[in-house]
């Protein structure tokens, strides 16, 4: 079964997970835990950088729809 979401909605959610991830990141209690000696991920990764690929996935659809609004205003000229 395939999920159709617009880019608006794609959008959003991935905004809405960039949000859970900024507060879990702020509670004092996760803080305590990824400062731990014995926290670790196989890659080394932390909570902040799974907001930061979030982070680049947004602005690259962003361009993505940039690009297209631009592309339609050229051929619009064009017609």
């Amino acid at each position: 079964m395939e999920i159709k979401l617009t880019t608006s909605e794609i959008r959003a959610i991935l905004q809405g997970c960039q949000y859970t991830l900024r507060l879990v990141g702020s509670s004092r209690d996760y803080r305590k835990i990824q400062s731990s000696e014995h926290f670790s991920t196989s890659t080394s990764v932390v909570l902040n950088d799974a907001f930061n690929v979030l982070e680049e996935i947004v602005d690259a659809i962003d361009q993505v729809e940039q690009f297209n609004q631009q592309g339609e205003l050229g051929q619009g000229a064009r017609n």
